[in-house]
């Protein structure tokens, strides 16, 4: 990968993860959170969703690729499965 390619990978996951914070921490101020526990609430559903993230972008490239590999036959010979 390029030098800036990598600045601007970065810098996108940069905001992202400062767009997550933020919406956290409205959540949280709505919310009527205030004083210390608004820093817990912000720390832990910015990561909490991030870690989720981290989980289902793996797993839905995984479910695509068996879907793909159910319904699709690499051999010229055979027959792909057929949903009915």
């Amino acid at each position: 990968m390029s030098e800036k390619m990598r600045k601007i990978a970065i810098t996108l996951s940069l905001v992202l993860v400062v767009a997550i914070a933020l919406v956290a921490l409205v959540i949280a101020y709505a919310g009527g959170i205030r004083g210390v526990g608004f820093l817990g609430v912000w720390f832990f559903l910015t990561f909490g969703i991030i870690v989720v993230l981290a989980q289902l972008i793996p797993a839905g490239i995984l479910l695509s690729s068996l879907i793909g590999t159910a319904f699709s036959s690499f051999r010229r010979g055979e027959m792909p499965i057929r949903a009915t």
